[in-house]
C-alpha cells in the first residue's frame, strides 16, 4: 500500500480508503447496498486493515452509527494506527440536515463513543448547502473550535457537484474535501477543481470512484437490486449506460494487461497527485484484497488517460433530468 499526505496536514492516508456506508446496512429507512452480514463487514475492515488500509470513512447517516459501531468494534484495538472520518449533517435519508451548534456537537460526541475514541482525524460537513455556508457563520467557527480543543485533527466537507467544489475550496477554509470522481464523471477535471485543491493545498477524497459499483462489470443491465439497494431508484436507461459503460474503457487496454475493471477505474482516479485517497465501497475480504491491489499497480500511463478522457468526452453517462 501507498499513502499520501492530506494537503497542508501532517496525516498520511492509504490511496486506498475503506468507504463504510455500505457495511452499515439496512436499518430503520436507511438505503445502501442491501443487507449485510456483520461479520462478513468486520473481516473485511480487518482484511483492510492487515493488507494497509489505514483510513476509514463513515458517517452517522450509514445504518443510522451502525458503520460506525461496526469499525469502533472491529478497530479500537488499533486506534493509534489507523485515520478515522465521520461526518456531520444529515439526520435521515429523506436529506434533512442539521448544521447547529448544538448539533454539529452532540453529532460528534455520539460518533466518538460509537467509534471507540476520543477524537477524530477528519471530521466533515455532510453536503452542505453553500449557501448556509455563507449565511451561517457559526458553522465554521464550531468546526475550527473542535479543532483547537483537540477533538478533531482536520476540517473536511463533502460536496454535491462541481460547482460547489469551487466556492469550498475558494471561500472556506478546509483542509479536505469529499467529491465524485470515476471514469464515467471526469468533471472535476473540466472544471479545474483538482488545480484549484492543489493550489489551495486541500486534500482530494474521491468518492463514487466505481460508480456505485457498475464500474466494475459485475452487473448487468438486467440487475434486479432490492428494495434495501439504492440503486433500485434509478431508472433502467440510467441503469444500462452504467452497467455499460466499463466496456467503453477496458477495451482498449491490452488484452494481456491481467487486471479487473475496478482496478482500472481506482488506477485512473490514483492518476492524480491531488487524490489524497480513493474511497470504493467495501462489503467483503474480497473487494478489499481485489481494491487494495490498485495501489500496488500504481496510476495509469499517460496515454491511457488520454484515451480515457477522449471516451468521456464522446458519450454521456448521465440521464439529464
Amino acid at each position: 500500500m501507498n499513502y499520501r499526505r492530506i494537503g497542508n496536514t501532517t496525516i498520511s492516508v492509504s490511496e486506498i480508503a475503506f468507504g463504510a456506508w455500505g457495511i452499515g446496512g439496512i436499518t430503520k429507512d436507511a438505503r445502501a447496498y442491501g443487507h449485510t452480514d456483520d461479520n462478513i463487514s468486520q473481516l473485511a475492515l480487518q482484511k483492510a486493515y492487515d493488507l494497509g488500509v489505514n483510513f476509514y470513512d463513515t458517517a452517522p447517516l450509514y445504518g443510522y452509527g451502525h458503520s460506525e459501531k461496526l469499525i469502533g468494534n472491529t478497530l479500537s484495538h488499533l486506534r493509534h494506527r489507523i485515520i478515522l472520518s465521520s461526518k456531520v449533517g444529515y439526520l435521515d435519508f429523506k436529506g434533512n440536515q442539521d448544521f447547529s451548534v448544538k448539533h454539529i456537537r452532540k453529532s460528534l460526541g455520539k460518533s466518538l463513543l460509537r467509534l471507540k475514541t476520543d477524537y477524530l482525524d477528519v471530521f466533515q460537513l455532510h453536503d452542505p448547502p453553500m449557501e448556509k455556508l455563507y449565511r451561517e457563520s457559526h458553522i465554521f467557527e464550531t468546526m475550527q473550535a473542535l479543532k483547537d480543543e483537540g477533538q478533531i485533527r482536520a476540517i473536511g466537507i463533502s460536496t454535491r457537484s462541481p460547482c460547489e467544489d469551487i466556492i469550498a475550496i475558494e471561500k472556506f477554509e478546509i483542509d479536505a474535501i469529499q467529491l465524485n470522481f470515476s471514469l464515467v464523471d471526469q468533471r472535476i477535471i473540466e472544471n479545474g477543481v483538482l488545480e484549484k485543491c492543489q493550489i489551495k493545498n486541500v486534500g482530494v477524497f474521491v468518492r463514487t470512484p466505481l460508480c456505485f459499483g457498475f464500474l466494475s462489470g459485475n452487473y448487468a443491465s438486467t440487475n434486479k437490486f432490492s428494495s434495501g439497494d439504492h440503486r433500485n431508484r434509478w431508472n433502467s436507461e440510467q441503469i444500462e449506460r452504467w452497467a455499460n459503460a466499463y466496456k467503453l474503457f477496458t477495451s482498449n487496454l491490452p488484452e494481456t494487461d491481467n487486471q479487473t475493471n475496478a482496478q482500472v477505474a481506482l488506477r485512473f482516479c490514483l492518476s492524480y497527485p491531488q487524490v489524497a485517497t480513493v474511497i470504493p465501497g467495501m462489503l467483503t475480504p474480497e473487494h478489499v484484497e481485489e481494491n487494495v491491489k490498485s495501489s500496488r499497480l500504481g496510476g495509469l500511463p499517460l496515454e491511457f488517460l488520454q484515451t480515457f478522457s477522449r471516451i468521456y468526452q464522446e458519450h454521456q453517462f448521465f440521464i439529464q433530468n
